[in-house]
């Protein structure tokens, strides 16, 4: 008789679900997005509106950033959903289109779906909207590696339950990100040599267990950057709209402050190219790169898309 023992049984899909929907990432609860219904492979969820998310103050208009990291956390979500639960995942690549901005004010829902997976990678797209998904806010498309790391999601990571606590923007008048609430809730300032830091803190983890930083917290963080990068350039008055983000995650972002800078790849009348990297102490060695367009705003009495 061998004493070997019996591998656990995986756990019942809705005990699977709810395990996902208490044992995510600090950011995602510190955020209040809550999965609402599920599925194998398939999330639905809801980011419940807060004045801290919004992106410039003077339109209130919610930050690209908020919307990339709902839509990340949403496709991670999906992914476990898809397997068992246990086996940890990292975001690869990560594609966000922005259809429209978000109506200030009103929640932010998505809805992720987990079409194939591999033994090793799981392919995710996803649906930001507010009323109807038939009228996004935003779509995307992300890459996550299956098995990034020896922490099990059902064992290691902590459960959090209850309403999640506040997250405030220390007022700052006089700053680059004086209308941008949800940069200075995330403590980026400018630094030397144009560029940017990113305090590491407790809200902006993923992983609890690495810990690491979240993924949408280093795509809000690269987003900010080269939006600072192309008002100064440009000598912008008015941050320009986001169209489209990628971003490649090289490797994990520590507990370790972060550092990021950006540069115009292309400039048209309308439309800027640009590029960003983000590393923490080798400026040689990203952590993550982005490359996206932004819609430039236009002037007064300029013909407007």
């Amino acid at each position: 008789m061998s004493d070997t023992p019996t591998p656990a049984a995986p756990p019942a899909f809705d005990e699977l679900a709810e395990a996902i929907r208490n044992r995510r990432s600090v950011y995602g609860h510190i955020s209040g997005l809550r999965m609402d219904r599920f599925a194998p492979g398939e999330a639905w969820s809801t980011l419940p509106y807060r004045p801290v998310f919004v992106g410039d103050s003077e339109t209130g208009v919610i930050h690209g950033g908020v919307v990339t990291a709902m839509l990340d956390e949403s496709c991670g979500m999906a992914v476990q959903l898809a397997l068992d639960g246990s086996r940890a995942i990292a975001t690869l690549d990560l594609r966000i289109d922005y259809q429209k901005p978000a109506t200030p004010g009103l929640d932010i829902k998505a809805h992720a779906v987990c079409f194939r997976v591999t033994r090793s990678i799981a392919f995710v797209r996803a649906t930001a909207y507010q009323e109807e998904e038939s009228e996004p806010v935003a779509t995307a498309t992300a890459c996550f590696m299956v098995g990034a790391n020896r922490t099990n999601m059902l064992t290691d990571r902590p459960a959090f339950g209850g309403a999640p606590p506040p997250l405030e923007a220390p007022e700052d008048p006089t700053g680059p990100f004086a209308t941008s609430p949800f940069a200075r809730c995330l403590g980026i300032r400018l630094a030397e040599n144009d560029t940017l830091v990113m305090p590491f803190s407790h809200r902006i983890i993923g992983n609890p267990v690495l810990p690491a930083i979240h993924g949408g917290m280093t795509g809000a963080f690269l987003e900010t950057a080269a939006i600072i990068t192309v008002m100064r350039e440009l000598g912008a008055s008015a941050p320009p709209k986001p169209i489209g983000l990628t971003i490649n995650y090289l490797r994990s972002g520590r507990a370790l402050d972060s550092i990021a800078s950006a540069s115009i790849v292309k400039q048209g009348r309308r439309v800027v190219a640009f590029e960003a990297r983000a590393w923490q102490d080798d400026a040689t060695k990203p952590h993550a790169t982005a490359f996206g367009h932004f819609m430039l705003r236009q002037a007064p009495g300029q013909e407007q898309d």
